[in-house]
């Protein structure tokens, strides 16, 4: 198999009154999986700047971008591709709504979902980590090792 560059993307842990904003991970309900919003990079381009994009894209928010708290890995090692992912703390500037008719322009997402932390169990949330990143501010980033992808 030939070896590909990982790809970095930039993803925002978002908690607002206590509840921590995900999105779906694959498009067209072809999974459960519900992730942080954001996505790969474009060069050029800061990875905070690359995820005010994104998080735009996918919720119509505006966030500002903080301190990063988690670095994950995954793969999927039958095509090749590996992800790397820096997710940074973000606050919502303005108002915290997404609108009901909201449309994604790359058309993946098209769920969102504000989860308090008690409900988190009972969703399937990659990567693992993500809600001890959200709801623990204290202590430096987190690294979540390698894993294959999921879907």
């Amino acid at each position: 198999m030939p070896t590909k560059s990982p790809r970095i993307a930039a993803r925002a842990v978002i908690v607002h009154e206590n509840r921590l904003l995900l999105v779906n991970a694959w498009p067209g309900g072809k999974s459960d999986l519900l992730c942080a919003p954001g996505g790969g990079a474009e060069p050029g381009a800061s990875l905070p700047d690359n995820l005010k994009r994104e998080v735009f894209e996918e919720t119509g928010l505006h966030v500002s971008v903080g301190a990063p708290c988690l670095i994950n890995e995954f793969h999927d090692p039958r095509v090749g591709f590996h992800q790397i992912e820096i997710f940074f703390r973000c606050t919502v500037t303005g108002d915290a709504q997404i609108a009901s008719n909201w449309q994604d322009p790359e058309d993946i997402v098209d769920r969102h979902i504000w989860a308090r932390q008690d409900q988190l169990g009972d969703l399937r949330v990659k990567p693992d980590s993500l809600a001890q990143a959200a709801f623990s501010e204290d202590g430096p980033a987190i690294y979540d090792a390698l894993e294959t992808i999921v879907m």
